[in-house]
């Protein structure tokens, strides 16, 4: 039907479901997302009867994605653009913004909505209600049991997520958030987990980076498919509107039916949107949990027990594969770390550190993971991330390792890296050669004190030579490359007019060889510009065929970090889109802007004064300008200038040191090296 008869007829059939509601305001606002696709077609066998009934169950946190742009009131209204069998309901449960963009959710009480073949009726109302704690999950979740019968039953949590650590559903109004515990523990209170006859055919998440082994592990003898993503996930999310039409009109297909076609639908719109180039859905089958948790847990294992031979350089080896793996939500120092790995990617890079375990864990993975998408910035991923400790955090290491859900060998390998020592509770567990049954989650102690293994102090500033081709190079030796995961440069423009020391920021650019310990520098008189304008940048992802940066900006007067992707076969910038960082809970920020004609950009940059007694490098506002329809990043010239140039020698928790800074002087075009300088 044309657009704007459509338009006027879902704003009509609004209406009309709004007149039924009981114990609610009056109708939902039409908030038209554009055109949708349908989906594509299920490749799995039909499981079950056309005449089965469905109850799909909405944990909808909206959150500040509700209340800033009305993204839980889009989603709404997708799923009453279907018109429902009798045999298929929604039973919908609204909490957690302190807004609703619409004139039927109230902000303040927690509301539990029908949506069937009779339209949409508000059946109860609650007083107001935290949405990340977990006894609102557990009253929602015996709601559902109590007052409602069907043949298969789906579950969706909406909102933020951050991970195995930081968990799902952050109330925007207390700022707390579900941990996989509580979601663990609200279902077993009202459900019997049974692996061979689970109470759900699907437990999903439309939110960041919820398809970690952590959550399988949660959900264990809960659900036959988990669907999720390991990416941070668009503001737009799950395409609901096409994904129920398929199962209105099928509702004989199985979970992993139903899960591929969520998938594919959501990369559709994610296309339609331009937001699909990091996007990533994965459908994973629990029935294959008990080999993938024993091949996960092996790999930990053999990690600990090949550590034990040399702690420094395992751990080095094993970070470089870890900064080589496609990893989630940023990690970075400025965005702050999610400390979320592929599992498959983490497993492959380390395959010759790992014979004995990687190969099984990858094809655990394989056959766990029945159906995945992925966008062309994310073709590493296997369907299932994992924790890996990035920045040597240890509040992080100590809210994964207060973890019931999470596997005890990952919580010894981590404590291990950051702390030098063995918990003496998985010292039996490295004498067996397999873990089975899994071990049961014993609580491991933090220490107030501990060694420190990779001390990469001793290489703050080191030497820097100059080769027979005059570039700038160190040379490091076997124990000191024990001690590193990475090796960076350093780039920081100096006026001494100005008295002005201008943090550009890090990159990988550099020619390392990790075999003979020669690093030399690869400084071309060129950085990332945007529009002609220079701007921090900060390496975020090395990958085989391109790179991931972030670069802080104001986008309208809106701090956020512009994501981009340089490919190498190309040479060229590819500008993703600009997201803030992680909130103070630890979760991402679903909304992916995009940048168009007549967006005011001010980049920042970090400066100190050469004379003075700063003793760090602040945050400061560089340039403002106004972007066209086409902005673009390219390596331009930076001019004539002093550049200091330092080598960043990073070890496995984050830690770095800087050699002595070089300087590059560029003069008409000339780039002059003077490695003197302290």
């Amino acid at each position: 039907m044309p657009k704007l008869i459509q338009r006027i007829f879902l704003v009509t059939m609004l209406a009309i479901f709004a007149l039924s509601a009981t114990a609610c305001d009056e109708d939902l606002e039409s908030i038209d997302k554009g055109e949708t696709k349908s989906g594509k077609v299920v490749n799995f066998a039909d499981s079950y009867n056309k005449t089965d009934t469905w109850l799909i169950e909405l944990y909808l946190c909206g959150s500040d994605l509700e209340s800033g742009s009305g993204a839980a009131t889009d989603d709404l209204q997708e799923i009453m653009n279907v018109q429902l069998p009798e045999n298929v309901k929604f039973l919908i449960q609204t909490g957690g913004s302190s807004q609703w963009q619409n004139n039927m959710v109230s902000a303040d009480a927690v509301e539990r909505y029908v949506y069937s073949s009779k339209g949409l009726e508000c059946v109860d109302q609650q007083d107001d209600a935290d949405m990340g704690d977990v006894n609102t999950l557990t009253d929602f979740i015996r709601y559902g049991s109590d007052n409602f019968d069907a043949d298969h039953r789906v579950f969706i949590f909406w909102d933020h997520g951050g991970g195995s650590v930081y968990g799902i559903c952050s109330d925007e109004r207390t700022g707390h958030a579900l941990s996989l515990d509580d979601v663990r523990n609200a279902f077993t209170s009202v459900y019997q987990a049974d692996a061979n006859n689970p109470p759900f055919e699907i437990i999903g998440f439309d939110a960041c980076l919820m398809a970690t082994f952590d959550t399988l592990s949660a959900l264990d003898g809960l659900t036959r498919f988990v669907t999720a993503s390991e990416e941070v996930e668009p503001g737009i999310g799950w395409n609901y509107e096409d994904w129920v039409a398929a199962l209105a009109e099928n509702p004989a297909m199985g979970g992993a039916a139903l899960g591929k076609v969520i998938c594919d639908t959501y990369l559709d719109a994610c296309e339609i949107y331009g937001v699909d180039n990091t996007a990533t859905l994965s459908v994973i089958d629990m029935s294959k949990l008990p080999t993938l948790r024993a091949a996960y847990e092996n790999f930990a294992l053999e990690a600990i027990k090949v550590a034990q031979q040399n702690p420094r350089n395992f751990f080095s080896q094993y970070g470089r594969g870890a900064a080589k793996s496609e990893n989630y939500g940023g990690n970075t120092r400025k965005t702050g770390y999610t400390n979320m790995v592929d599992i498959v990617d983490l497993a492959k890079n380390n395959q010759n550190l790992l014979p004995n375990s990687s190969g099984t864990l990858i094809n655990a993975i394989d056959d766990a993971v029945v159906y995945k998408v992925n966008g062309v910035y994310r073709t590493h991923s296997g369907g299932l991330s994992g924790f890996h400790s990035y920045n040597g955090g240890e509040d992080s290491l100590a809210a994964y390792v207060n973890l019931n859900v999470a596997p005890f060998p990952q919580k010894a390998l981590y404590y291990y890296q950051i702390y030098g020592d063995i918990p003496e509770e998985v010292l039996p567990m490295l004498e067996e050669q397999t873990v089975t049954p899994p071990p049961t989650t014993e609580p491991i102690t933090l220490p107030s004190e501990h060694q420190e293994i990779f001390d990469v102090t001793q290489l703050e500033d080191m030497k820097v030579d100059l080769d027979k081709d005059n570039n700038a190079t160190v040379h490091l030796t076997q124990d000191q490359m024990d001690l590193l995961s990475s090796v960076h440069c350093q780039l920081i423009y100096m006026s001494l007019e100005d008295d002005l020391m201008l943090y550009l920021g890090s990159d990988s650019d550099i020619n390392a060889d990790w075999d003979t310990g020669t690093f030399t520098d690869n400084f071309r008189g060129v950085w990332p510009m945007l529009n002609g304008h220079p701007v921090y940048v900060e390496i975020t992802e090395e990958n085989d065929g391109y790179n991931l940066y972030s670069i802080p900006i104001k986008l309208n007067g809106v701090e956020c970090n512009l994501q981009v992707a340089y490919v190498y076969a190309e040479e060229k910038y590819y500008i993703l889109g600009a997201r803030k960082g992680l909130d103070n809970n630890g979760m991402s920020d679903r909304n992916l802007i995009k940048l168009k004609d007549g967006d005011e950009i001010t980049t920042l940059h970090y400066a100190m004064t050469i004379s003075g007694d700063d003793e760090d490098f602040t945050q400061v506002e560089a340039e403002t300008f106004t972007i066209n329809a086409n902005p673009e990043i390219k390596d331009e010239p930076l001019g004539d200038g002093n550049y200091a140039y330092a080598f960043e020698f990073i070890n496995p928790n984050d830690d770095s040191a800087l050699s002595n800074f070089i300087m590059f002087t560029v003069k008409d075009d000339e780039i002059y090296t003077d490695v003197d300088v302290q």
